[in-house]
């Protein structure tokens, strides 16, 4: 709630959550800087595999360094247990607030594509698939730069090239409208799954509706 504090974190205000993770405003009060935090719903708490999705989401964030992929700081949990993501906070409006008045024009819906491929691009360099590319995992900043969120359902490659095999509690987090075939019927991804999520993006981008 707002007020509370959760480590060096004071909670400001509510700014976003859907299924998986509700997201405040909190400011670090050591390094005197404004974050996001995001925190498991208390619903999926007592499940252990919803804490493993907060931190797979954490350590795949972690491992890369780049413009297009919004920081992570830590993970961490409330003294009740509740496990948290601290993250670089992304004023902006997520890419699905932006799309709800109409259709972008041509270089504004190509530069933002742009922007998420070369984000996905150094997830697939670091051997990591995400397979929940879709608007609501992409925020605008306020300057422009485009973030891809939400590495919570990502997957390392294998040696072999392929992510792991999603399990039955995976499948029913996906997105269907932007699940590649390979994705819905439960078979080992390659980055070309995450390839095709974004094709689907720039179709939505463009014409303001799914294929």
């Amino acid at each position: 709630r707002p007020g509370d504090v959760v480590r060096q974190y004071r909670i400001v205000e509510r700014i976003g959550g859907g299924g998986m993770g509700v997201v405040y405003r909190a400011h670090d009060d050591r390094l005197d800087r404004d974050i996001a935090l995001k925190f498991l719903p208390p619903r999926l708490i007592p499940h252990p595999s919803s804490a493993e999705r907060l931190l797979t989401e954490a350590r795949a964030a972690a491992a890369l360094e780049h413009p297009n992929v919004c920081t992570v700081h830590e993970i961490g949990e409330t003294e009740d247990g509740r496990p948290f993501i601290a993250m670089a906070l992304c004023d902006g409006p997520t890419l699905r607030q932006r799309l709800r008045g109409g259709a972008l024009p041509l270089p504004e819906a190509l530069d933002v594509a742009a922007q998420i491929a070369r984000g996905l691009g150094a997830a697939h360099d670091r051997g990591i698939v995400h397979r929940d590319v879709k608007p609501e995992n992409v925020i605008i900043a306020t300057d422009g730069t485009v973030k891809l969120l939400d590495f919570g359902l990502s997957r390392e490659l294998s040696p072999e090239g392929l992510a792991c095999r999603r399990t039955v509690t995976s499948d029913r987090m996906l997105t269907p409208q932007y699940a590649s075939p390979e994705q819905v019927r439960g078979e080992a991804l390659t980055t070309s799954s995450d390839v095709y999520s974004l094709g689907i993006v720039l179709y939505e981008l463009l014409t303001d509706c799914l294929p």
